[in-house]
């Protein structure tokens, strides 16, 4: 079979007292010991596989033109908008944004954002009809409720939606005034996404971002008045000042205001690539043993209060759409985190937002001269991309299964892809079957559910692009 591992030559470590064979279950190690083995490993959080850091500037406007002339008609695709913007920078944040109120220059963005959805659109055969729409950011909701009203409008001339089209906004519960949430409801948006990240006083302190738990409700109960129930909120472990008792008090707040989901993610201090971050002292920081014990506390208080664990690092409602999918197999997980969307085309607009496609990927200019300047030339402002290779959809598949499900069966993967199977990095995976936190039956590598904080470790096995000591990705845990 052209995916048996057999042959492979997977050289495992030689056994010793303390050894596993494949197949056999390692002892469970307490959090504190996992968490001084693996403190100072950096590896992606694979949200794509090759990961951005390997986007190349040879790819750019020439490829995605060719790859959106090749978008077939009669299979929907996604569409995520990226909104740079927000009133007051908090300091944990590592996404791409610019502090400003000045209206001038957000509807200036919004005029520019247009034009680019137009030029996307001009290179189509035909209209794509969108599945999921994401507005991201920075703060989507800065660009006021009539310009969100006329790109909304604009989508929907040049692309329209299908009848089960998902529309989501991130949202600062600290803005959604009355007015908003009527917008956004009339407008079409059906989930909105919170950012929590911590309602201890003081945590919101030392990371510069004040949200009262009544703020949040508030901002919550004007959605649902407009008709918006499909609620997410995120949460953040690790940062200064968090420990377990402070965690289990932000997670018993959020599931009084009863999300249908809550996102938990490990605070990524990167203060080298996000200059901000260093406002917050390295020495207020809990140690990978402390994260641990804190995400493990996290997973036992959410899923007491009726939250199923999905994948790395998201809970749901049973009933929730997300729950179902990693029911049925069908949880997939893009530039987004996890998803229920199935599309296989990804179009990023706006600065800085990346796109997905079935030969790669394409990154938008950063720096919003750079970007404002190619649209308005006409061309569409890539910076940077990937031209996916066979090997690179062979690996991104068993990355995918194993971030989504916690297994990823070798030998099917291979099947699929008409290829030999892969195997693991043998150093690396050898160290994590020692130690219990991955397993190999046959061909199929297991990630216990205990573990689960482990994942990017076990995907990290099979990325063959990964150096070691790369400073430009977060923590493993």
């Amino acid at each position: 079979m052209p995916g048996s591992l057999a042959g492979l030559g997977m050289h495992m470590a030689a056994p010793t007292e303390t050894s596993v064979q494949p197949g056999e279950a390692a002892p469970a190690l307490p959090v504190e010991q996992l968490g001084r083995l693996f403190e100072a490993d950096r590896v992606p959080r694979y949200t794509s596989y090759p990961t951005a850091p390997h986007f190349r500037p040879d790819i750019g406007s020439v490829a995605a033109a060719e790859w959106l002339a090749a978008l077939p008609p009669d299979q929907p695709a996604s569409l995520y908008l990226h909104v740079p913007f927000c009133r007051q920078l908090c300091w944990y944040c590592g996404c791409t944004t610019h502090i400003t109120r000045h209206a001038g220059r957000i509807n200036a963005y919004a005029q520019t954002l247009a034009r680019e959805l137009d030029l996307v659109a001009d290179h189509l055969r035909e209209p794509v009809p969108l599945a999921h729409l994401h507005w991201g950011g920075g703060t989507p909701s800065s660009l006021g409720t009539a310009d969100l009203a006329t790109l909304m409008r604009r989508i929907d001339e040049r692309f329209g939606f299908t009848a089960d089209a998902e529309r989501a906004i991130e949202l600062d519960p600290r803005f959604v005034s009355t007015e908003l949430a009527d917008c956004i409801a009339r407008i079409g948006i059906n989930r909105a996404s919170f950012g929590i990240q911590s309602f201890d006083p003081a945590v919101q302190r030392a990371i510069n971002r004040i949200q009262s738990v009544d703020t949040t409700r508030l901002a919550l109960e004007r959605l649902r008045s407009a008709g918006i129930d499909a609620i997410s909120f995120d949460i953040l472990y690790g940062l200064p000042h968090q420990d377990v008792a402070s965690v289990l008090d932000t997670v018993d707040s959020v599931a009084a205001l009863a999300p249908g989901r809550v996102a938990v993610f490990g605070y990524a201090h990167l203060p080298g690539l996000k200059k901000h971050q260093s406002m917050i002292p390295d020495e207020l920081l809990p140690d990978a043993a402390q994260r641990l014990a804190q995400f493990a506390a996290i997973t036992e208080r959410l899923e007491a209060l009726g939250y199923v664990a999905i994948g790395l690092d998201h809970f749901a409602r049973p009933d929730d759409p997300m729950a179902r999918a990693l029911e049925a197999g069908r949880l997939e997980r893009n530039f987004q985190g996890y998803t229920t969307d199935r599309a296989t085309t990804l179009i990023g607009v706006g600065a800085s937002a990346i796109g997905s496609f079935k030969d790669g990927y394409l990154q938008n200019h950063v720096d919003l001269q750079a970007w404002r300047s190619a649209i308005a030339e006409g061309r569409l402002p890539i910076a940077r991309g990937l031209r996916l290779s066979a090997d690179d959809r062979h690996r991104r598949a068993i990355i995918n299964r194993l971030m989504c499900e916690g297994r990823a069966d070798l030998g099917a993967i291979a099947d699929a892809h008409g290829a030999a199977a892969i195997a693991p990095e043998p150093g690396r995976f050898a160290r994590l079957v020692e130690l219990g936190i991955a397993r190999r039956e046959d061909d199929v590598i297991l990630v216990p559910a205990r573990y689960r904080p482990l994942l990017r470790l076990v995907a990290a096995c099979f990325d063959r692009y990964l150096a070691p000591g790369q400073g430009r990705h977060s923590l493993a845990l």
